[in-house]
This record gives structure tokens, sequence and C-alpha cells, in this order.
């Protein structure tokens, strides 16, 4: 994962954790424990999302978590 992908994956995470009203922590466990987004969606797709818009990004990662069976 480049720096860029990094600090990608923590905006994703931090907004949605303040869409949510959830912690960075919970959002973050969301993402990696419970649904594996972070290392299957967010940085496969990265050229992709990181050209979109906070809110676009925001609403398709909540998408693919409740796809993939998180409860949020």
């Amino acid at each position: 994962m480049t720096k860029e992908q990094l600090d990608f994956a923590v905006f994703c995470v931090e907004s949605v954790a303040d869409s949510l009203n959830m912690t960075g922590d919970e959002v973050y466990s969301l993402m990696v424990d419970k649904s594996n987004v972070l290392d299957d969606y967010i940085t496969p797709f990265y050229d992709t999302l990181h050209t979109q818009g906070k809110e676009y990004i925001v609403q398709e990662l909540i998408e693919v978590m409740r796809e993939r069976g998180v409860n949020i």
C-alpha cells in the first residue's frame, strides 16, 4: 500500500465514521474484521474511488459493507 492509498484509507474510515456517528476504531473494525472492505475494495479500487466526491465514497462504502453483511 502506498502512502497515498494509506491516506485515502484513513480518509474513508473517518468519513464513514462521521456519517454513521461512530468512532474511527469501530468503523475500521467493520471494514477489516467484519467485511474486509479495506483490503478487498478500498485498496484495489483506489484509482477510481479517490477521484470521487466524499459523499459518493461514503455512500458507496456503506452500501458495500451492507452487501457483505455488516449491520449498520
